[in-house]
């Protein structure tokens, strides 16, 4: 198969035009049109619908997208690995992270770890929600992720690597129960509560206890953004519920209470997340070593510090 006839055909479902895809990739939109009809000839299946709007893939073009992107990408980790045959691994490597979980905490380390290791390496960092990357991985746009969850999902290999309990976290006396120490889940109903929403893992698992216990939550707000979390809770609109890790990598939670949720402890699990369907390219290699090195070296208890692998404690974000 020709592998120019797959890349033009992905380049016309992105564009939804003929005639954009040929400008965007500077060839006669005659000559694309012919790749076009070959590929339908060799397939035997109309691809795309024609109209005036531009086009769609039929059914059976959205099968053939969906394989060429994993074939494309085969490809290319396959020249990137006879170019850097007997040398340090080179090439790029895109790595997802789960908002709100210890990824939050890992992302500089991360970052400073494979620039020092491995300087031809280009890192790619997103962070996103644990469908979005999965989704991501299942089409080959993404190496891995870090995110919650342990499976199964169909063209996902989850890697469990942390259990983490929850904690309570707003503003001392206020918006938080008083007290030190622990707090009971029963004690949560009447907090007025900031969380994601609940396509994320953390809302799912804090509603799954609250309606175990036949309790009722006080959500005032949904928020999706880390960087307006922890605004609002310093603003004392409300608290939120977090992992240990991901609570001290985005908030100052020397000035907040945090306590642990017990009666019952509330836990989210961790996974390193790869694709089921394409193996890891010699660089996605080195940085997922590298990736469960720095998370095995992670202590994620209230009060102990990160020591990455090259030593020396994690500054606070």
């Amino acid at each position: 198969m020709d592998t120019r006839r797959l890349y033009s055909f992905i380049k016309i479902i992105d564009a939804g035009s003929i005639t954009r895809a040929a400008d965007i990739l500077h060839i006669a939109q005659p000559a694309l049109s012919q790749q076009l009809s070959a590929l339908e000839a060799q397939f035997g299946q109309q691809l795309l619908i024609r109209s005036k709007r531009g086009v769609a893939p039929t059914e059976a073009g959205r099968a053939l997208y969906r394989h060429a992107q994993l074939i494309l990408r085969q490809v290319d980790l396959a020249h990137s690995a006879v170019d850097v045959s007997g040398r340090a691994p080179a090439g790029s490597v895109s790595v997802g992270l789960a908002p709100y979980s210890l990824g939050a905490a890992l992302a500089l380390p991360l970052l400073k770890n494979v620039r020092e290791r491995y300087p031809d390496i280009l890192l790619h960092i997103n962070e996103n929600f644990g469908g979005v990357i999965s989704e991501a991985i299942m089409t080959g746009r993404m190496d891995m992720a870090f995110i919650y969850g342990a499976g199964p999902l169909r063209g996902v290999q989850f890697e469990p690597v942390r259990t983490e309990d929850l904690f309570l976290i707003g503003a001392p006396g206020a918006t938080a129960p008083p007290g030190q120490g622990e707090v009971g889940l029963a004690e949560l109903a009447s907090v007025p509560l900031l969380l994601p929403s609940r396509i994320h893992t953390i809302r799912q698992v804090v509603d799954a206890a609250f309606q175990q216990a036949s309790l009722r939550l006080n959500v005032v707000g949904e928020v999706e953004s880390a960087l307006t979390l922890v605004n609002a809770v310093d603003a004392d609109l409300g608290a939120t519920v977090l992992p240990w890790s991901a609570a001290r990598a985005i908030l100052d939670v020397r000035s907040l209470s945090v306590r642990r949720i017990v009666d019952p402890v509330i836990q989210v699990k961790l996974s390193v997340v790869t694709s089921d369907n394409q193996p890891l390219s010699e660089p996605a290699l080195a940085v997922h070593d590298l990736f469960l090195e720095l998370i095995n070296s992670f202590d994620g208890s209230p009060g102990n510090d990160f020591k990455g692998p090259l030593g020396g404690d994690k500054d606070r974000q």
